[in-house]
Order: C-alpha cells, then sequence, then structure tokens
C-alpha cells in the first residue's frame, strides 16, 4: 500500500506525457493548421490522456480492493488442515495474528513456527503482488495510451470522445452517491427491524422511560431494559428549539444589515468576523458551555430563586444557537445579494422605503434560500453531539423546562456504539432504530420545507 502513492505519480507523469504527445500529433497530421481538425488540439491531448490513464486506474483500483482477501484466502489454504478447520472467530484471530507479525505490530501470543513461516509467505505474496500490480499497471497504461494516440486523425472527433468520458464519469459518480445513500438507509432499516423484533415499535415511539441497560446475569436489576424513546425526542426538541430561537432572528438580522444596510468598510470587517463562529471546534462551544454559560445560568438562577440544574437544555441551547449563526446569516446574505438589483430599483422607484422594499419584495423573493438556511441550521441543530454531552448531559429526563438536564438522539446513538459492542443486543440496536427516526424527521422537514417554498415563492420575469 505505501508504494500506490508512487503508482499515482508514475500515472499522473505518464497521463501528462500522454497528453503532450496527443496534442503534438495532431498538430502534425493537420500539418499545423488548426482549422483543419475537428477539434481543437487540447482535445486530442485530453483524449489520449485519459485514455492511458483511466484503464489503468480501473485496474488499480480493483487489484487493491481484492488483494487483501485473495492473499488472505491463499495464506489460510497454506495453513494446516488443523488450524483451517477453526471456528470463524478463531481463525481470524490467526490471520490477523499474522498480519501483525507482516507489519511489525503486536500479536495475541507467542508465535511458533507454523506462524511465522505463514507470515513469511505471506510478506513474499504481498511482494510478489505490488511488483506485479506496477508492471500490469503500466503496462495497460501505455498500451491503452498508444492505443488512443493512433486514433488521432484529422476528422477524429476528440472532443465528441472527451465529453463522451467525461459524461460517463460524472455519471458513474452520481451512481456511486446513490448507491451509498440506498446503502446507508438499507443498513439502517434492517438493523433497526431487528431491534423492532425484540422490542415492539410502539413502546419505542411512545414509551416514556429510556433505561437502554441490560444486565449480563438474569438476577442482575434492570435487566428488562426500557427502550421508551419519547424523552429523547422531547430533549432533542427542546435543544433545537432553544438554538433556533437564538440563531434564526440574530442570522437573519444580520443577513439583512450587512445586505441592506452596511456599507462596503462595515460589511469587510463584519462578515468574515461572524463567520469565523462556523470555523470554531464544537468542542470548544462545549468547554464554553459547560465552564462558562451553565454556571452564569445558575447563578443567575439561584439568584432569582430558581431552580436550575447544573447541566440544562437551556445553557446547551444557548451555545448551540451561537454555533449555528452563521448557517443562517452566511446562507441568507448570499441569498438576498443574489436577488436581482432590478427588483430594488423598481421598489425605489414606485417610492417604496428601504423596509418596505426588504418586507414586499426582497424577503419573498429570497424566501426559498432562506428556507433552506433555517432547513440546513435544523439539521445542524439536531445533529449536533459534542455540546449537549458537556452542558446538558447524558440524563433522559421528560420534561420541558430548559433548565434540567435532557438527553438527545444524536448523544444516545454514541452512547450506545461506544466501545466494543456486540450487534445482537437490544442495546445496541437502538442505536440504528433512533438513528432511522433522525432520517425520517429529516426526511419530513424537507417535504416540509418544499411545501413552504412552493406555497410563498415569489415568481418573477
Amino acid at each position: 500500500m505505501t508504494q500506490t502513492p508512487i503508482l499515482l505519480v508514475l500515472l499522473l507523469a505518464l497521463s501528462s506525457a500522454a497528453y503532450y504527445f496527443g496534442c503534438k500529433r495532431a498538430f502534425r497530421v493537420a500539418d499545423g493548421k488548426i482549422r483543419k481538425l475537428h477539434s481543437l488540439p487540447g482535445y486530442y491531448g485530453l483524449y489520449v490522456a485519459l485514455w492511458a490513464a483511466l484503464p489503468a486506474l480501473l485496474i488499480l483500483c480493483a487489484w487493491l480492493l481484492f488483494q487483501g482477501s485473495i492473499i488472505t484466502r491463499m495464506v489460510v489454504s497454506s495453513l494446516p488442515e488443523s488450524i483451517q478447520q477453526l471456528g470463524p472467530d478463531r481463525l481470524n484471530l490467526v490471520v490477523n495474528d499474522i498480519r501483525n507479525l507482516v507489519s511489525g505490530n503486536i500479536v495475541s501470543g507467542q508465535p511458533d513456527a507454523t506462524m511465522l513461516a505463514a507470515a513469511e509467505y505471506y510478506r513474499s505474496l504481498l511482494s510478489v503482488c505490488r511488483n506485479l500490480l506496477f508492471a500490469v499497471v503500466l503496462v495497460v497504461a501505455g498500451l491503452c495510451g498508444w492505443f488512443g494516440y493512433s486514433k488521432i486523425r484529422v476528422q477524429h472527433r476528440a472532443r465528441n470522445g472527451v465529453e463522451s468520458i467525461v459524461n460517463g464519469l460524472l455519471v458513474a459518480c452520481s451512481t456511486v452517491a446513490i448507491l451509498t445513500t440506498v446503502g446507508i438507509v438499507l443498513s439502517v432499516l434492517f438493523e433497526s427491524i431487528r431491534f423492532f423484533q425484540a422490542v415492539p415499535i410502539t413502546e419505542f415511539l411512545f414509551g416514556l422511560e429510556w433505561s437502554p441497560q441490560i444486565a449480563l446475569r438474569a438476577d442482575q436489576a434492570g435487566s428488562s431494559g426500557a427502550f421508551g424513546a419519547v424523552p429523547l425526542f422531547a430533549g432533542t426538541l427542546l435543544i433545537t428549539f432553544i438554538a433556533m430561537t437564538v440563531a434564526v432572528p440574530i442570522g437573519l438580522m444580520s443577513a439583512l444589515y450587512l445586505a441592506e444596510y452596511a456599507s462596503a468598510r462595515v460589511r469587510a470587517v463584519a462578515k468574515p468576523l461572524l463567520e469565523v463562529l462556523a470555523g470554531i471546534p464544537t468542542v470548544v462551544y462545549g468547554f464554553f458551555a459547560a465552564l462558562t454559560v451553565a454556571p452564569f445560568i445558575r447563578e443567575s438562577g439561584s439568584f432569582l430563586g430558581l431552580d436550575v440544574a447544573s447541566e440544562s437544555a437551556l445553557a446547551a441551547g444557548l451555545v448551540m444557537g451561537m454555533m449555528i449563526i452563521p448557517f443562517v446569516s452566511s446562507l441568507s446574505d448570499d441569498v438576498i445579494n443574489a436577488v436581482p438589483q432590478s427588483l430594488r430599483e423598481g421598489a425605489y422607484g414606485m417610492g417604496a422605503t428601504s423596509s418596505e422594499t426588504i418586507r414586499r419584495v426582497i424577503f419573498p423573493a429570497a424566501l426559498p434560500g432562506i428556507v433552506g438556511a433555517i432547513l440546513l441550521a435544523v439539521s445542524r441543530a439536531i445533529g449536533e453531539t459534542m455540546i449537549v454531552v458537556m452542558a446538558a448531559g447524558l440524563a433522559s429526563n421528560l420534561t420541558a423546562n430548559p433548565l434540567e438536564a435532557v438527553t438527545t438522539v444524536t448523544v444516545q446513538i454514541v452512547t450506545l456504539l461506544v466501545g466494543d459492542q456486540e450487534f445482537d443486543s437490544p442495546k445496541t440496536l437502538a442505536a440504528f432504530a433512533l438513528g432511522l427516526v433522525l432520517f425520517l424527521v429529516t426526511l419530513a422537514l424537507n417535504f416540509v420545507a418544499l411545501y413552504i417554498v412552493r406555497k410563498y415563492r415569489e415568481q418573477y420575469d
């Protein structure tokens, strides 16, 4: 694997050379007269370079994808029969020890002569595969590049060929993205189905107690567990509501000021300073919430005679709102600036003031983008974990009081999957059920946003 970057550099150099010679051949077959060529010389060079690079890259990716499994099978087949007949878990442990011996890492026990021989065999196979990969990839790149080079003629449609190849690459990338999304959804769905086979879906969606601790012994307390997710949903909605109450007004007002009222000098300073908030790591926000905001809220509540928990939804929501202000302000500012200037000039020409122009012309025209910015901010708030862990805690309390400790869906997903887990108990599978609910909620938010945009959008000719 360490030689792969070197191979990629060689492929890049070979493709560059193919581009140069392709352009040179195009000039030569046209006797130096570009107007005789069907396409520009650069397209001929790209055509040859793509022929040299793409087949070699496909072989490289396929080789690296299957090389490990093939070598492992060959090594396992060389082991004694007694080792080959071990169970899958024991055999995987042996294979991992062989790989660790090859890479110089720590093994689970003292390696014997069989293990050392298998490691040496693995190392020799790996060396042969690497050398063969170099030869095959470079030979394929050279042969395919020569084929593309030989196809160059005066009336060869190089541009059409390049565009067809690029179009195929775009389709392939789109297909990979779609299949990845489908794979994620199906994996979450299948694991969620396994969870709902152990826990009724009605208990999960409408239960009021969340305690997913499954005991290891039948006589241990709390062996049955409780998987009512309503406290998690309530905590997520409460913190998200507080965050959006902070972020949406401040973000929208900031965007309107920067886009319509601020001078060029003020905008040049204020906008970058506002966007700095988006670059601060969430763990820093978490420390700020836990060490500054939460104690301030607690002391203020004690001064007013209120009972405030050391970790509260209010502290997490306020800091989270500060964090997502740039998501609303920056995107809304870009959308507002994208409204045609002619609309503003027409409103001013009819005697409208700046505030009337913003309310009746600019805001309706920018509404789709503003809704998209708010939806992005909501998704960011729902998916935040670190701030909630450090400022709101892990207590699954069913409450609407922002002064109490709550938890969210994402925090519980992380908690359930931390450490070495086996995906055969409701405790671990509950994380996938929570992830499925988050996916459905996000999908519903998208549908609502589309409905709002279509209903209230202003269209201009």
